[in-house]
């Protein structure tokens, strides 16, 4: 078994791994496995998660290749070390990813999935219909259209604060990883949406002040101990969006529309830098995954619509 602070590392990335991405359980599980498997090989070797380098890592992918693992475990074991690292860097547990320039085993990774720009009108606009009260819609409304116009991560959107978007401001104060902070750009309709949704919040507010309650200090209140909506009602809420948007839920996921904030920010013609710096990435490389997400998107394209391109 892995020590207490490796034990620590793994569940505390794995938790916000299914926060914010909404990952299977069989998908944790394997992951959860696949790191306990290398925290117990360090640790035989007298070392852990915060002091292995490179070299530690490559030694690990041998000893795996040694035993006989399939490409597709090998490869899958290096996609939970690069994120495992990835996470504790951004959460300042390590000032580097020691995985991150690792070649896997063959064509191991795979494309973050997205949506296209039709699926997300459909389903902002199943967000306006969805929920019991006029002001439940609104708020709705209000959480798909901030999540797509400034790319949020799930906890950032969640957790915003009310006087962060106060006064209809262009641009938003975003507080990420590690306590990072980033200004977002909002949009029209954004900000559109966020405006009713402030004036049915107030008007709640203001009668929960005569009856001698607090108003909360998070642009979307929760019932919860944290005071806000909580990223697990959120996530559920969206699988019920995507069907009546007509989608299937099991594509829908707050992260997949981070990713397609991302796509289509770029597809339109946005510098990598830019995107980079509105989604709060530490590294570019991180941001890159979307060029390939575009260079497969226009090959699709090209296929499809090119006058001399075969049809399979």
């Amino acid at each position: 078994m892995p020590d207490p602070e490796a034990s620590r590392w793994i569940s505390t990335f794995l938790d916000a791994r299914t926060a914010e991405m909404g990952a299977a359980r069989n998908t944790q599980l394997a992951y959860g496995r696949d790191l306990s498997d290398f925290a117990d090989w360090l640790t035989r070797r007298g070392k852990d998660f915060a002091d292995a380098g490179r070299d530690a890592v490559e030694d690990y992918l041998v000893h795996c290749d040694a035993q006989g693992l399939s490409k597709a475990t090998r490869a899958r074991r290096l996609s939970a070390i690069r994120q495992l690292y990835r996470f504790a860097f951004e959460e300042g547990w390590r000032a580097d990813n020691p995985a991150l320039r690792l070649a896997g085993p063959g064509k191991s990774h795979s494309l973050p999935k997205t949506l296209d720009r039709d699926e997300v009108v459909r389903l902002i606009d199943a967000a306006r219909t969805k929920g019991r009260t006029p002001a439940d819609r609104l708020r709705n409304a209000a959480l798909l259209e901030l999540l797509y116009a400034a790319g949020l991560r799930v906890s950032e959107l969640v957790s915003l604060p009310v006087v962060a978007v106060r006064g209809d401001p262009r641009m938003i104060l975003v507080r990420g990883k590690g306590d990072k902070e980033r200004m977002v750009p909002l949009s029209a309709p954004a900000r559109a949406a966020l405006s009713d949704w402030l004036s049915s919040r107030d008007a709640a507010d203001e009668a929960g002040r005569k009856a001698g309650k607090t108003p909360s200090r998070f642009l979307f209140p929760g019932d919860g101990r944290e005071g806000h909506m909580t990223r697990q009602h959120f996530h559920l809420m969206l699988k019920d969006i995507a069907v009546l948007a007509g989608l299937s839920p099991a594509r829908v996921t707050p992260h997949v529309l981070r990713h397609a904030f991302a796509t289509h920010l770029l597809a339109g013609g946005a510098d990598l830098r830019v995107i980079q710096t509105l989604l709060g990435h530490a590294d570019l490389a991180t941001t890159e995954i979307y060029t390939h997400v575009l260079d497969d998107h226009l090959s699709k394209l090209v296929l499809t619509h090119h006058p001399l391109a075969r049809k399979a």
